[in-house]
């Protein structure tokens, strides 16, 4: 007999819009790797005017959780992944892939198994001892229904046994798998709920999900789940089975290298453009470009560009994207993501006072942040209320000697324009009356402004803080050197 072959067509819905899905499962927080799957749907979708959807596939439910589901929709939301529609709950759609189970069913493409566990695992036994397959082959798969007896029964697929099937993937590319490898899967189980396997393709289905775009964990899925869409006679989806996030080590990326969930690289202070734009090159290349903007990432993303050796996560890399998606940010979206942060790590809101001096400081405050969490750090004479708490470094300049420069400097800053370029040249002349360099005048400047001995530019934070605010932390500041 001539050997069968199924393919999967490139592009068999040309006359369609493009339509992904992400469909995580609320069993856990958000893995990174999902995240990057959700990225590379949501960019293939929108760079074609298409759709992105997302599913939530809770049907076990006994690990599925109300708090992982909210981690899902929260992760989506914070890396900045907009989804078109409701979010779809996989359990409340079980009824729709009851009926498909049995419309297999009734046209001959299913059939009901009575075969007890027991039965199962002898025959496994039996063949383990024989050293030949363990692919069960049900004895029911042609019986008549006058021989099926009153019991319990699962409806399994009746799976191609000859031929070959082959996955045209548009990553991997073609992927053989002979059909005798293949078992008659189960699609509903005996206390009459779906299986995954079943569930997945008839929600892609209805979903109308022309691209699945997932881990190549699932790659042999993808010939199993083929003979249910066949049976259907349902337009099979183009599949791209992208290579897992390896660690550093070359494994598996796991808690063992590090964060893993979605929510704490948030948590760590990292921006979003900078997550997707640091996700997209994770597997994925555009020529030598490194740096880019979601409207290019959008343009530019094909799966052709998806490599298929595992991609290695690099946090140094992952650093440096964000630093320079920080510099290129613009000023008011970058407060309202640095309020999320501190939501995220459920820290004091900012005052409305904090978020004027944090949109004027953000010029100067954003350019060599990585994370959020330095650019708090370098803020911290916004947030920082007197009397100034004083780091060790800062409390080595009380002394006599900062009283005399400041002494000098105070009554010039009394009566200057409360201008950058002003309170410069107001320094400076006071370096010059005093023959010091204007370090020596920035030291003591900076222990009463900030309290650290590391902070921006004195005549930066200056200008943040106002005349008032400046004058009185010298003031204070002058008073606990004369104390010391």
């Amino acid at each position: 007999m001539q050997n069968s072959a199924t393919h999967l067509d490139e592009n068999p819905t040309n006359s369609r819009p493009v339509v992904t899905r992400i469909a995580p499962s609320p069993t856990g927080d958000m893995h990174i790797g999902t995240a990057r799957t959700a990225l590379f749907s949501w960019l293939y979708a929108r760079g074609r005017g298409g759709k992105f959807l997302l599913r939530i596939e809770d049907t076990d439910r006994a690990r599925s959780s109300e708090q992982a589901t909210k981690g899902i929709l929260e992760g989506m939301e914070w890396l900045g992944l907009d989804y078109d529609g409701e979010a779809v709950s996989q359990f409340e759609q079980a009824a729709r892939h009851v009926e498909v189970a049995y419309q297999l069913l009734e046209a001959g493409n299913a059939y009901k198994c009575f075969a007890t566990q027991e039965e199962i695992e002898a025959f496994r036994e039996k063949a383990r001892a024989e050293k030949s397959s363990t692919l069960y082959h049900s004895p029911w798969r042609d019986a008549s229904i006058d021989e099926h007896p009153d019991a319990p029964f699962v409806i399994r697929l009746k799976a191609k046994r000859e031929g070959t099937t082959i996955i045209k993937d548009a990553v991997q590319g073609n992927v053989k798998i002979r059909n005798n490898q293949l078992d008659d899967m189960i699609l509903l189980r005996s206390d009459n709920t779906p299986t995954y396997m079943l569930a997945v393709v008839v929600d892609d289905h209805d979903m109308g999900v022309t691209h699945v775009i997932r881990g190549d964990d699932h790659l042999n899925n993808a010939a199993r789940q083929m003979g249910i869409y066949e049976a259907m006679e349902w337009p099979i989806p183009v599949y791209a089975h992208i290579p897992l996030i390896f660690g550093p080590d070359g494994k598996k990326m796991s808690k063992r290298h590090g964060a893993t969930g979605v929510k704490e690289y948030q948590a760590m202070g990292y921006n979003a453009a900078g997550m997707r734009n640091y996700l997209a090159r994770l597997g994925w290349s555009h020529g030598d470009d490194e740096f880019f903007t979601d409207e290019q990432a959008k343009e530019w993303f094909d799966l052709e560009g998806i490599n298929k050796a595992p991609a290695r996560f690099d946090t140094k890399k992952l650093d440096n994207i964000c630093g320079q998606h920080f510099a290129a940010a613009d000023d008011k979206e970058l407060l309202e993501e640095l309020e999320g942060y501190l939501i995220s790590i459920e820290a004091a809101a900012l005052t409305s006072a904090q978020k004027i001096s944090f949109l004027k400081s953000m010029p100067f405050l954003k350019t060599s942040a990585k994370k959020f969490s330095q650019l708090i750090e370098k803020a911290n004479f916004i947030m920082a209320s007197r009397p100034i708490e004083m780091d060790e470094k800062a409390q080595k300049q009380i002394s006599s000697v900062s009283i005399g420069i400041l002494n000098e400097l105070t009554p010039e800053l009394q009566n200057v324009s409360w201008d950058r370029d002003s309170l410069e040249a107001c320094a400076n002349t006071v370096a010059q009356r005093l023959e010091i360099g204007f370090g020596k005048i920035a030291a003591p400047l900076r222990s009463a402004l900030a309290g650290r001995s590391a902070t921006p530019s004195v005549l930066d934070m200056m200008v943040v803080l106002g005349k008032d605010e400046s004058l009185a932390r010298i003031f204070e500041f002058v008073e606990l050197c004369q104390e010391a």
